[in-house]
């Protein structure tokens, strides 16, 4: 009877996963993955509405239920202390989770939170929690001065573009006396699926083995909205993140990972040591560094050699990694390390 009630439990666990990651393709993946009949499938869909954990708004269409959607607009005058915004508004939005699900929304959250108290120069802000039986969600959006526009004028950047390959480096902060520029960095990487709306740009991480960005120009917004999402039983812990990219002894931030794709415009490929020398500035301040070259079909020998010859030979105790790079990525990259000439 116990095996039985388990069998039940993970096919309804993986029906309400695929609703919410492929609600049109739900039953069938279902069937497919316990081979089970059609009204095997339905039987559990019906259970799962009568719960009210689905619902159906449209013949053979379901949708996971909210069983927590809430929303506030706070003054940040009023609420300067993120702990407390978090202990008094945002932890019993949550409901019963378990202890590292919790751990890492407090961390997201007061992370974001402060952002918007510190950076934002936003007069107030907006938060929305939807919870399901699957995951939850939280928007955090202000109405400031935009985080990308505020990082390229602090830094001199060229644009706003240029600001977003700072910033998933990591160690960024417009204010180093009082911030680390950590929070973004290890926030993006802890939770399903991250997001920021500011400006023209919008740029989205979602959880993985590898760095998946998706970077895209909007219409101009204001101010800056972050959201983020995760699994309510995930098996993840703030540990773990932390240790992908600390040292062993100290927990020093030390080691990063650099979309190099970021550093294109449109069409153009990456050729040039200007572009090699926009990708490596604040890279200095790591042991290791992984360039993934996910989606790069080819790159220059001058960008090659800017990055793994000249900068890699005036730092050599940095660890220069390239990762997902094609075999023609690969065999610049290794003609650029043998070379003992510049290849301007």
């Amino acid at each position: 009877m116990t095996s039985i009630r388990k069998r039940g439990e993970q096919i309804r666990a993986f029906i309400l996963e695929n609703v919410e990651n492929n609600p049109t393709k739900a039953v069938a993946f279902t069937m497919e993955k316990f081979h089970i009949s059609r009204q095997a499938v339905h039987r559990h869909i019906r259970l799962l509405v009568d719960q009210g954990t689905l619902i159906r708004p449209g013949m053979g269409h379901y949708a996971l239920c909210p069983q927590e959607e809430w929303h506030t607009t706070l003054s940040v005058a009023d609420n300067p202390y993120e702990d407390v915004v978090w202990r008094n508004e945002i932890r019993e939005r949550l409901g019963h989770l378990p202890d590292n699900t919790i751990s890492i929304w407090q961390y997201g959250f007061t992370e974001m939170f402060n952002n918007v108290i510190d950076h934002s120069e936003s007069a107030s802000v907006y938060l929305q929690v939807v919870k399901t039986a699957y995951s939850t969600e939280m928007i955090i959006r202000d109405n400031g001065v935009g985080i990308f526009n505020k990082i390229t004028k602090a830094m001199s950047l060229i644009d706003e573009r240029h600001a977003v390959i700072e910033l998933t480096k990591g160690k960024l902060t417009t204010d180093p006396e009082r911030h680390t520029g950590e929070g973004i960095f290890f926030t993006s990487r802890m939770f399903d699926a991250f997001g920021i709306l500011s400006g023209e740009v919008f740029l989205a991480h979602t959880y993985g083995d590898e760095e998946d960005w998706i970077l895209q120009n909007q219409e101009r917004s204001v101010g800056t909205l972050i959201s983020i999402k995760l699994k309510n039983n995930t098996a993840r812990t703030l540990k773990q993140i932390f240790d992908r990219f600390t040292s062993d002894n100290n927990y020093g931030f030390t080691k990063t990972v650099v979309p190099v794709r970021m550093a294109q415009y449109g069409d153009e490929k990456l050729v040039s040591r200007s572009q090699a020398k926009r990708l490596l500035e604040r890279i200095d301040r790591f042991k290791t560094v992984l360039f993934d070259f996910k989606e790069i079909e080819i790159i220059g020998q001058a960008f090659a050699d800017e990055v793994f010859r000249v900068f890699a030979n005036q730092h050599p105790h940095i660890e220069l990694i390239p990762i997902n790079a094609s075999d023609i990525v690969m065999k610049t990259i290794n003609n650029a390390r043998h070379s003992n000439i510049d290849q301007s």
